[in-house]
């Protein structure tokens, strides 16, 4: 399976998925370590790919979510956004029910 493929599989059978910089145990810049920060408050369950871990990851990453940033954070295998977009959605209350979203099957 090509990376990219699976950068896709990854993406579309993990409800909420974060590529970031580092583990979720011990993140890697100040970014990651804020969309962790926030997911852990809200007590969910994610996966996540450390894109430190090969280079092209966060290539192929990126060509596919045309997104340049690290981190990326994807709820039904849609692209919420990085630390900033995600940091906002907290701070105004609509992250948790995008987060809640999480499973739901979109008609």
């Amino acid at each position: 399976m090509s990376l990219k493929k699976e950068i896709i599989n990854d993406i579309n059978s993990n409800q909420i998925m974060l590529f970031m910089k580092g583990t979720p145990d011990m993140p890697q810049c100040g970014f990651s370590n804020a969309v962790v920060q926030v997911l852990n408050h809200y007590g969910v369950e994610y996966n996540s790919t450390n894109v430190l871990a090969d280079p092209d990851i966060r290539i192929k990453l990126s060509e596919f979510s045309n997104w340049p940033t690290i981190p990326q954070l994807f709820v039904n295998g849609k692209l919420i956004g990085g630390a900033d977009i995600t940091m906002e959605l907290h701070n105004n209350g609509q992250l948790l029910d995008i987060l809640d979203s999480a499973g739901e099957k979109t008609e």
